[in-house]
């Protein structure tokens, strides 16, 4: 049993999703895969203190602050390559952005491989069931491609521009999945 809430943002309408006591989920409206981590029946319940934490933390988010990502019970459905990724993703500082293929060679490591492909990370990011809270925006192409986003590439941008990241050296791509 899963149970939602949604809480309007400067992106729109997000939905969050629960276990009860663990977020599952945090979706923007629109975007790309969906609620695709739902895998049972969802509930629309306001009142779980999950969901009051996740509100907090956004409004701190969008209010500028830089929550800690640790703060909240975080519990993103995928194998163990995808968590690993995620994980990463975690680590991730407010206001900066790695790239695909360094988070490759960071799971191929952790893996005990030699090494990974960025392709493979980037289906791992762009599956990232809790937007935003898990920073998968901060991931971008090697040449500075602003690839990759299931929100899109306009929201990608916003979400980078609000924690003042240096946009001067990247770029929307003439084609790819983020447009």
């Amino acid at each position: 049993m899963y149970y939602s809430t949604n809480v309007q943002s400067p992106l729109g309408m997000l939905t969050i999703a629960s276990d009860g006591e663990n977020i599952t989920g945090l979706w923007i409206e629109g975007q790309k895969y969906y609620l695709s981590s739902v895998l049972d029946e969802i509930i629309k319940k306001d009142d779980l203190p999950v969901f009051q934490n996740a509100r907090e933390w956004l409004t701190r988010y969008f209010a500028g602050e830089m929550p800690e990502i640790s703060k909240l019970p975080l519990r993103p459905a995928g194998g163990k390559f995808r968590q690993h990724v995620w994980k990463i993703l975690c680590e991730i500082p407010y206001g900066e952005v790695v790239t695909y293929g360094s988070i490759a060679k960071e799971v191929a490591e952790k893996m005990g491989r030699d090494r990974m492909s960025s392709q493979a990370v980037g289906g791992a990011v762009g599956h990232n069931p809790i937007s935003i809270i898990i920073p998968c925006h901060r991931v971008v192409g090697t040449s500075g491609s602003l690839t990759g986003y299931a929100g899109g590439i306009q929201l990608k941008i916003k979400l980078l521009e609000h924690e003042g990241v240096d946009m001067s050296h990247l770029f929307i791509p003439k084609k790819g999945t983020a447009l």
